[in-house]
């Protein structure tokens, strides 16, 4: 199977660039069943796509299309065999605007800085866009698996909710009461206008960072919905953790963005919208992490039920809905489930080493771990004016920046192999992973690709990881530890 898909993506490419691809890889898995690899060659860098849900291709690339034609930064379609379940779209690159936020929250102590209240203010521009401009342009026929976010879109969401994160976390409920608080919820959220392009899962995973820009990816559930829906999901989204006082700040700026007479109506069921989307997201999170013992979801959920308490003491619902606030509070309150994520996290171990001295022992019982040799690629070391120096300092950076070194072409696929690792050994609960580079004397190429994925993983992963430059320790360095 995985040899035909290549063929038909390999295809698409030649079609594409009057080329074949000289190297294909596949990246890590997502929440979803499609299969993403990136193809490069002489032709230029692409991402195939393999998925066996033909409506969802058809909607993805129809909107794909109408979506560009309004003028929003989505990627470029180069070509499509749906018949097969394929296609071949624009590469965006790796840096999404969850890791954009992350890395720059760490540079600056959690801040929500300036620069992030921008880029996010970009994205909500291109949000109302996508929700008006689109509805122009836009094939609803094309929708799936529904035409618009409707009762029966909701009921759905409510009743993940109700099964998979009530049911498996065994919260006790009254079934035909909460049936009936959520059919007074759905009356009130669907008073809303509903003629708008819902993009569905409009989440920091699914807008990419490109030269400062935002893109957008995985909109292929979109329909006819509420605005406040896609608002709600990119500011109440778990494990960004944005500040109340930048939600407060960011949904006035968008309620001006969108050029309407929005009064405290808009606001009211904005609210009803958040509290939706996060019970849709509980639903998510109770499947994923419950059910198919995934537990990196598990530690959504302190996150979302922060928000829900949130929204529960400052913006109550101006309807009855007895049973559903009663197990809301149950969940918000539970010691079991607020600390569900408190679990030992991953460690990675990182070494750079000397192959004169050999690969560093694996002394946490896993059995040992990735190693990759770095003596193929150039070596300062040859070079007397890089001798006293290793692969941390600058010197050496700008020696490996030129592109001649074929450094990048060396890291690039081991950050990749290395992911499904780390993602794979965090949802079987694993505590231990190795990553070592070694080179001749460990002291110029290991040392720089050690500190290169290392930056990468801390950027990326809520792991532990610790690293070693075990020649340069020898030497009486200090290795170092980074929580």
């Amino acid at each position: 199977m995985d040899s035909q898909i290549i063929e038909l993506l390999s295809n698409l490419y030649q079609k594409w660039s009057g080329q074949m691809p000289s190297q294909h890889t596949e990246l890590p898995p997502s929440g979803s069943n499609r299969r993403y690899f990136r193809l490069t060659g002489e032709g230029g860098p692409a991402i195939g796509v393999y998925n066996a849900d033909a409506k969802e291709n058809l909607a993805f690339v129809s909107f794909s299309q109408s979506l560009k034609k309004a003028g929003v930064n989505v990627p470029q379609i180069y070509g499509e065999d749906l018949a097969y379940g394929v296609y071949l779209q624009q590469d965006l690159g790796d840096e999404t605007l969850y890791s954009y936020l992350v890395r720059e929250r760490k540079l600056n102590n959690g801040e929500f800085t300036q620069e992030l209240k921008n880029i996010y203010k970009k994205v909500l521009n291109q949000l109302s866009k996508i929700q008006t401009a689109g509805t122009e342009y836009i094939d609803f026929s094309k929708c799936y698996p529904r035409a618009a976010f409707d009762r029966q879109s909701m009921n759905w969401d409510l009743q993940y909710f109700k099964y998979y994160f009530l049911k498996l976390a065994h919260v006790v409920f009254d079934e035909q009461a909460l049936e009936n608080d959520y059919n007074k919820l759905m009356d009130y959220l669907l008073e809303a206008p509903c003629n708008y392009f819902l993009y569905r899962d409009f989440q920091s995973r699914n807008i990419m960072i490109v030269n400062g820009e935002p893109w957008f990816i995985d909109y292929q559930g979109g329909r006819r919905g509420a605005l406040q829906y896609d608002v709600a999901s990119l500011l109440f989204d778990a494990k960004a953790d944005i500040p109340q006082s930048v939600r407060d700040e960011m949904l006035t700026y968008y309620i001006g963005q969108l050029g309407e007479n929005q009064g405290p109506d808009f606001e009211n069921r904005y609210y009803a919208y958040v509290l939706i989307r996060i019970l849709q997201a509980m639903g998510a999170y109770g499947y994923r992490g419950f059910f198919e013992q995934k537990s990196h979801f598990l530690k959504s959920i302190p996150f979302a039920l922060a928000n829900l308490s949130n929204i529960m003491d400052n913006h109550p619902l101006p309807i009855e809905t007895p049973e559903l606030m009663r197990v809301l509070n149950v969940i918000t309150t539970s010691e079991r489930l607020l600390s569900i994520a408190n679990t030992t996290k991953l460690k990675v171990t990182i070494n750079s080493f000397s192959y004169k001295h050999g690969i560093p022992a694996d002394n946490t019982g896993n059995g040992g771990g990735f190693v990759f040799d770095c003596r193929a690629l150039p070596n300062p070391g040859r070079y007397d004016k890089y001798k006293p120096f290793t692969g941390r300092d600058k010197e050496v950076l700008d020696f490996f920046a030129n592109e001649r070194t074929k450094m990048n072409e060396f890291i690039e696929p081991v950050k990749q192999i290395v992911a499904i690792s780390i993602e794979k050994y965090i949802e079987r609960g694993f505590s231990n992973l190795a990553v070592n580079f070694g080179c001749t004397g460990g002291q110029h190429r290991s040392v720089f690709c050690a500190e290169e994925i290392t930056r990468w993983i801390k950027e990326t992963y809520d792991v532990e990881i610790s690293l070693n430059h075990w020649e340069q320790k020898l030497l009486d360095v200090e290795p170092v530890k980074i929580n």
